[in-house]
């Protein structure tokens, strides 16, 4: 058996070092496991937080009125857009005539669609039939000075002019409207020019004689004063500048559905049909200045961006309340194209545990109120979703791993053939050396006293472990060092103990005024000994409440507090409370301290009792100067003093805090008043009945 065992020590060292590779290997492989669980509970969590910061992102972005045009208008898209369909306002009407209160409407609402050469445009109709059932148009386009008709021209096309046109349920209205000044005297040339659009029905020549304008047909421009080229001065006359206008439209069909017998339905079912179409023409023939017909319209926001918000494998579905068709519309996040994962990491992933999930799929739901009506918002998500993402992560790290791994590997092989084979040569050679100097002596011939041991290396490990034992020897003084130190005041404490226990002993009578001293300072180092902080050792300690006489007790306390002209009044008759003894000497301990300590030389400290069916209240006056007003409501807390250099003199702020938190623990109450002559404490505690 002994050979065997020389044998296998013989082989110590390269099992050690094959082993200790192996369980590095194994070590990494744990490591990046651990991690990835790691990553997965933090993205559960991150998942759940932001979840819900999604939800309040949509809710407040519908609650906009950009917002809440997206949710009355829902399949309103590029498309619709492009033709000049209208939306529904979140507004009853538009005052068209106010060019603040326009540009202020359809800003605010996000209606206007942008278009190239600075225009824009909003075709838009009221939340509300009783309006007038106009169909309201308002945006902006980029010209010279406006050209404008002479009253009395026969002919309109030799000034600016609008051409709109409206198609709906097979009908069309068409009005050709010329821009006109207004009668009153032009402001300063900063302030731009002010006109009005006057609608005529378009006829097919040029000649207008007859003609009379459209009653109903408003519309009003406002051209800026200030150049959109970079430098020009206001006073340029050939620059082009922005034009702002507003119209309100009058259609037929629409104001006629008003006074049917039956109620109308507002906004028009079939909405999505109309179309506007806006040109703004320059004087005589030319190419349009602006036409909200073109394809590369940008519309505004829509209920479709907000897919950018959700991620993959939540949904979003917006459904009216009571109405026929309840879904306005069902969103879900895109998957966005992501990068390849590893199938089995995305296994790994999927079967490593989390905690804190009580249920992967989560579900939000809301409700915005329009002028058209309630819409609830859901919300639903699914933690799980992002186990994807990880493993995408994962798959673009996993080299990282792959590569400490094949370096691991390299560097056994290293240690294998550069190490390993030659200690496994030397072990030849020495059992050979053996056999050889056992034949014929010849050690001389040898130096081998560095490799002495039980194994190839033992010298090596011998002084290695010394010294790693050396540098575990300082570090576990280091340790215990600082840990003398943590519990420094934990010992002090306990040394404390064993003097106050022998004093118990030689006055353990109790009716002996030395024991109840005694055992008060027991309590408090109790109290304190073990607790992280002085606050937490008296919020957690615990009291053994009894019956006690306060009428006895305060009368003992009056002749035996140590503190000169304490008076006891009202204390006639015994009256049993709740409480604890020694908590509550150490009560009114701390407040005569403090009533002694601030009352007018030659003046009582009062002690008061009065009773009730229910309590038993004992006030504490003395006679000096008042508290604060910005300390009275802070005494009772830790470390609250009005001296100055409170900590340096041994007061810690704490006595009015221990008083408080004792009465608490008893069911008691403590109270502190200003009165005319001094100050008042009020301790209250609750009344026992034989």
């Amino acid at each position: 058996m002994k050979a065997f065992l020389a044998w296998l020590a013989s082989f110590r060292l390269r099992i050690l070092f094959r082993t200790s590779f192996l369980l590095l290997i194994l070590a990494v492989v744990a490591m990046a496991v651990t991690v990835l669980q790691e990553e997965k509970q933090r993205s559960y969590d991150n998942y759940q937080a932001s979840f819900a910061k999604t939800q309040a992102q949509i809710v407040g972005r519908l609650h906009h009125p950009s917002g809440l045009l997206a949710l009355l208008n829902p399949r309103w898209d590029a498309q619709s857009a492009a033709v000049g369909r209208p939306v529904v306002l979140p507004f009853s009407a538009i005052d068209f005539d106010d060019q603040n209160k326009v540009r202020n409407a359809v800003e605010m609402a996000g209606c206007l669609v942008q278009y190239r050469n600075n225009g824009s445009l909003c075709v838009a109709i009221g939340n509300n039939p009783w309006a007038g059932g106009f169909i309201y148009a308002a945006g902006t386009f980029a010209s010279g000075p406006l050209e404008a008709h002479r009253i009395g021209d026969e002919f309109l096309d030799g000034a600016h002019r609008l051409r709109v046109t409206v198609s709906l349920r097979n009908q069309s209205w068409r009005w050709i409207a010329p821009f006109e000044t207004l009668a009153t005297p032009p402001g300063p040339k900063a302030e731009g020019v002010r006109g009005r659009f006057t609608g005529y029905v378009e006829q097919d020549g040029r000649d207008y004689t007859g003609a009379k304008p459209v009653k109903e047909f408003r519309g009003w421009v406002w051209q800026a004063g200030k150049c959109l080229e970079a430098g020009k001065e206001y006073d340029d006359e050939t620059c082009p500048k922005k034009s702002f206008f507003s119209l309100r439209l009058p259609v037929d069909a629409l104001r006629e559905a008003l006074f049917q017998r039956e109620k109308p339905q507002w906004p028009p079912p079939d909405l999505d049909q109309f179309t506007v179409r806006v040109e703004v023409l320059p004087p005589s023939d030319g190419v349009a200045l602006f036409d909200n017909h073109d394809a590369a319209a940008i519309p505004p926001f829509s209920l479709n961006e907000l897919t950018t918000l959700l991620l993959p494998g939540e949904s979003l579905t917006l459904s009216k309340l009571g109405g026929k068709n309840a879904d306005v519309i069902q969103l879900s996040g895109k998957d966005e194209a992501l990068e390849q994962s590893s199938p089995l990491l995305t296994r790994l992933i999927r079967v490593l545990p989390v905690e804190s999930l009580d249920a992967p799929v989560v579900e939000l739901s809301d409700e915005i109120a329009t002028p058209l009506g309630n819409y609830q918002l859901q919300l639903k998500g699914d933690a799980r979703s992002v186990n994807k993402a990880l493993s995408i992560v994962a798959t673009r790290v996993s080299w990282f791993v792959g590569a400490m791994l094949g370096a691991i590997g390299l560097a056994w092989l290293v240690i294998e053939i550069g190490i390993i084979r030659r200690i496994a040569q030397l072990t030849k050679r020495t059992r050979g050396l053996s056999k050889t100097v056992h034949a014929d002596g010849g050690l001389d011939r040898y130096d081998l006293a560095d490799l002495r041991g039980s194994d190839e290396l033992g010298i090596l490990a011998t002084g290695l472990n010394d010294l790693l034992r050396r540098v575990k020897e300082d570090a576990g003084r280091e340790k215990i060092r600082a840990e003398q130190e943590k519990d420094m005041w934990h010992a002090v404490g306990h040394e404390i103990m064993s003097p106050l226990q022998s004093l118990l002993a030689l006055h353990g009578s109790e009716d002996d005024a030395s024991h109840r001293y005694i055992s008060r300072m027991q309590q408090a180092v109790r109290i304190l000994y073990g607790s992280a902080s002085p606050s937490e050792g008296f919020q957690t300690s615990s009291l053994q409440v009894q019956a006690i006489d306060i009428a006895g007790f305060i009368r003992n306390v009056a002749d035996n507090a140590g503190i000169a002209d304490v008076r006891c009044t009202g204390a006639d008759g015994p009256v049993p409370v709740r409480a604890d003894e020694y908590p509550l000497e150490d009560v009114f301990s701390h407040i005569l301290k403090n009533a002694d300590r601030y009352r007018s030389p030659g003046t009582p400290i009062i002690l008061d009792l009065e009773t009730s069916e229910s309590t038993a209240n004992v006030t504490i006056h003395n006679s000096g100067p008042r508290i604060a007003a910005e300390l009275i409501d802070k005494i009772f807390e830790y470390g609250v003093s009005d001296q100055p250099e409170a900590g340096a003199a041994g007061n810690r702020g704490q006595g009015l805090f221990v008083a408080k938190t004792y009465m608490a623990k008893m069911g008691g109450t403590i109270c502190v008043r200003n009165v005319a002559d001094g100050v008042d404490f009020v301790l209250g505690l609750q009344r026992l009945r034989g």
